[in-house]
């Protein structure tokens, strides 16, 4: 008996842990291509020219 719930708790929660995974950051976009551009100033990816640049061009 104790078997059978428990593979049934084990089928709920991988289900589960599929519909989660297919909800990720693919389905849902919420970063501004602004707010991306000043992550990667602030980790050094850019330079204050180019990030002045890419601003520019995003504002326009």
């Amino acid at each position: 008996m104790w078997l059978i719930v428990l593979v049934l708790v084990g089928v709920a929660v991988y289900f589960l842990l599929q519909v989660s995974k297919s909800k990720g950051p693919d389905s849902q976009i919420t970063e501004q291509p602004l707010d991306i551009l000043k992550k990667r100033y602030a980790k050094g990816e850019i330079d204050k020219e180019e990030f002045d640049r890419k601003k520019k061009d995003l504002e326009s």
